[in-house]
């Protein structure tokens, strides 16, 4: 894959609202040297990715505000309907040549090396898969979604903390959200995704399970030993703040 076939969806429309904050959305908290957000960006341009689609939704402004000086597309996810209904809004200024899309998290890249990404590109491009998906162990998985494997080694489903038996709870590899997807099944597959019961929102783990339901090839990148910590709470900024002055 050349890189001009390759984009990048980040997602920062969520409104975060247990950081308690009206008008700055929290991808634009500082972390380190500077914005989430923006750690993000700089990872992308240093591992030459030219076509980056931020998705803006809640305090908009304070995130257009942070990128200006960045040549990435924005598009806006009005309703926040979830991840999977944020890809879609980003799929409309998706460039046609596109055939292959990293999605990242806005609020976590900057524990990201570009030597990751590398990794997960390259294997997604040899491999030829639909979806390959950047997988962590962690020491205390608590409250993350496990990554189940059958005896074999592939990966089965992808299941919440919530829906978990205490043996799957067990699993220390997670799902960190970082998807690389074929454009071409990404379009087909997000209409079909199901609406949460509980939260009303569709959400892009499901089509790690249309995948695989529809035995299309889903490859995983793991990684052990990586510094991570998605952003929810102010809390877990400061645990983020420690953990990223820890590994500079």
């Amino acid at each position: 894959m050349k890189q001009k076939n390759l984009g990048v969806i980040v997602l920062a429309a969520g409104k975060g609202k247990r950081m308690n904050s009206k008008r700055k959305n929290k991808v634009t908290f500082p972390l380190g040297n500077r914005p989430m957000i923006l750690h993000a960006v700089k990872l992308l341009e240093a591992i030459e990715i030219r076509t980056i689609i931020v998705v803006v939704g809640f305090a908009k402004k304070s995130v257009i505000d942070v990128l200006k000086d960045t040549s990435v597309i924005f598009a806006e996810q009005r309703k926040r309907l979830g991840t999977a209904h944020a890809c879609s809004r980003a799929l409309l200024k998706l460039p046609r040549n596109i055939t292959d899309v990293l999605v990242l998290q806005g609020d976590d890249s900057a524990f990201y090396k570009p030597e990751i990404l590398k990794k997960l590109i390259e294997n997604h491009v040899s491999s030829q898969a639909t979806l390959t998906f950047l997988t962590l162990a962690l020491d205390k998985p608590f409250g993350l979604g496990r990554v189940v494997r059958d005896a074999f080694g592939q990966v089965v489903s992808v299941i919440e903390e919530k829906d978990a038996t205490e043996k799957q709870r067990l699993i220390s590899e997670i799902n960190p959200a970082c998807y690389l997807f074929n454009v071409a099944f990404l379009r087909k597959n997000l209409k079909k995704i199901k609406k949460s019961s509980v939260t009303g929102e569709y959400y892009l783990t499901s089509l790690i399970s249309l995948a695989i339901d529809d035995k299309e090839k889903v490859e995983t990148v793991k990684v052990k030993g990586m510094p991570w910590r998605g952003v929810n709470t102010k809390e877990e900024l400061e645990e983020a703040k420690r953990l990223f002055y820890d590994h500079r």
